[in-house]
């Protein structure tokens, strides 16, 4: 497994990372990125940019074809030391380690339907238990008290003994944040996550995130196509172009120009398709 130097207030760094399926295009090209304890990092850019594939390489859903994804080592492990692992060369363990502490948040949630909201939570520990309780799904009452104040923390409380289809898209995305939570992450990565959604639950959405970053020091990385909630909720935006970094600052710097290299679109006609 390679190493690294720390930088002081690195959580995750990205060093040449390209990606391609077989003989394609590339859908990253030479990304170059890293991101502090706490930042909340909106990614940008049209369909296919590059954006999924990107969040997707960072616990390694995706396999880099080049390029390396560096964590600290103390993450995974209580004792561990402070330089940084590569996760694209993890062996299975370190990997699994390594994934217990990124939460993962997708557009269409991802629930298991029939079971319980507490139990979706509760599933969200399973990197944490032994063998034997995974395949049972057998919990302790600490899991139990704990799986209820991430609901308390996204306004589930009541809702925990339901099942999960009985509940509204917002009110299912919520649960998948408590769920993530669950694994006590370092790093939150939300695809799309208010995409099926209305403005008023997306505001609802981002706010819970947001607060999270804020209460917690987790990473949040979330790619948006709303240019307005982007700004709004931003502490730093990424904007893709063609697998490549074309954008990389704050809210106050994404200038009409900026929006435009990243949608390949003049300004005006930017709303039309994000």
């Amino acid at each position: 497994m390679s190493h690294a130097d720390v930088a002081p207030d690195a959580l995750l760094r990205v060093e040449s990372l390209h990606k391609s399926y077989g003989k394609g295009p590339k859908i990253l090209k030479d990304v170059n990125l890293e991101f502090a304890k706490g930042e909340f990092v909106v990614i940008l850019g049209l369909s296919g940019a590059g954006k999924s594939t990107f969040l997707r390489c960072i616990n390694r859903l995706v396999d880099p074809s080049a390029g390396r994804v560096l964590v600290p080592q103390s993450l995974m492990r209580h004792d561990g030391e402070s330089a940084l692992v590569d996760v694209a060369s993890m062996h299975e363990r370190e990997l699994r380690l390594w994934r217990r502490k990124v939460g993962m948040i997708f557009q269409q949630f991802n629930l298991v339907k029939r079971l319980s909201v507490l139990q979706n939570v509760l599933s969200g520990s399973l990197g944490y238990q032994p063998a034997f309780r995974s395949m049972l799904r057998q919990f302790s009452q600490a899991d139990k008290d704990r799986a209820l104040r991430n609901l308390e923390r996204v306004g589930l409380l009541e809702q925990a003994y339901q099942r999960a289809d009985t509940l509204s898209g917002g009110q299912q995305q919520r649960v998948a944040i408590a769920r993530a939570l669950m694994q006590e992450p370092a790093v939150i990565l939300a695809d799309e996550p208010v995409a099926s959604l209305d403005p008023r639950l997306s505001v609802t959405i981002l706010d819970i995130l947001k607060r999270i970053a804020e209460e917690d020091g987790i990473t949040v990385l979330v790619s948006l196509h709303v240019l307005e909630l982007a700004r709004r909720y931003a502490t730093r935006l990424v904007g893709f172009q063609g697998g490549q970094v074309v954008f990389d600052g704050g809210p106050a710097e994404l200038t009409e120009e900026a929006v435009e290299r990243i949608y390949q679109l003049s300004y005006a006609d930017v709303a039309l398709v994000v």
